[in-house]
């Protein structure tokens, strides 16, 4: 019993080090679901059997501990010189999280799925849209997104890939739904500005914010107070910004 125990201590450690962990997710998710339509929202609680979409969130990192998974999981980044746009890259003959995104809207637009198959492309998109905008999801492949970009976390040993992923919004302790309460306020010109584009755009404005953050620590930096202020208010428009692209999407699939 011991063993098991430390066993699921350690993986949801791992599964909370690789994107916005449970809460990042379930805010996307909750903010999505603010600005879609109506009529997709109804077909997405059938086909979800009423599952919301904070909730199916997380099902792209709780599958990961399934080795039948295993061919998904280069879609949850991708890894890109920053002299190079990703069009430029040299491309993961795996998948990463562009073509992952790609592959579940084409599948979902197909009409050709049975029910279990639809289910698993929209909570795969759901989850994927929101590691698009954790900006170290198009981290350096030498330092593995920033996993390996050693820091402190209020002087206890963490990376600046774990820092964006969970401990900013822990640190924050608010409930995903209080969190999704006290994001940001747009106007309507500034959510109409982040709904234009296209995903390769938003891609590489997502990537902008990428480069800013690799500056914001250095290694081995102590960081606290100082770097929540300056930046966790860049993390929830982040999050804001991938739940109403995610309603782009989810609109023009549904309704």
């Amino acid at each position: 019993m011991k063993y098991i125990l430390v066993f699921l201590i350690l993986s949801q450690t791992l599964l909370a080090s690789e994107d916005w962990g449970q809460n990042g997710h379930r805010i996307v998710g909750e903010t999505a679901n603010q600005h879609i339509k109506s009529k997709a929202r109804k077909k997405i609680d059938k086909i979800l059997n009423g599952q919301s979409i904070a909730d199916a969130s997380t099902y792209a990192d709780e599958i990961k501990s399934d080795r039948a998974y295993d061919q998904y999981k280069p879609w949850h980044y991708a890894n890109i010189p920053f002299d190079q746009t990703y069009s430029q890259a040299k491309k993961n003959p795996q998948g990463d999280i562009v073509s992952g995104i790609e592959e579940c809207i084409q599948q979902l637009k197909s009409g050709e799925l049975n029910l279990e198959k639809e289910q698993f492309y929209l909570r795969m998109l759901i989850h994927l849209v929101g590691d698009m905008h954790q900006p170290l999801h198009f981290g350096l492949k030498e330092d593995k997104g920033a996993n390996d970009f050693k820091v402190k976390w209020f002087n206890k040993p963490s990376n600046l890939h774990r820092v964006w992923d969970t401990q900013m919004i822990e640190s924050y302790n608010m409930s995903y739904t209080e969190l999704t309460d006290n994001l940001p306020e747009l106007s309507k010109s500034e959510i109409e500005s982040i709904k234009s584009g296209t995903l390769l755009d938003w891609v590489e404005e997502n990537r902008e914010l990428t480069r800013k953050v690799y500056k914001s620590a250095d290694l081995d930096e102590n960081l606290s107070y100082r770097y929540m202020y300056d930046w966790f208010g860049v993390a929830k428009t982040q999050m804001k910004k991938a739940g109403i692209r995610l309603a782009v999407i989810l609109n023009d699939i549904y309704s």
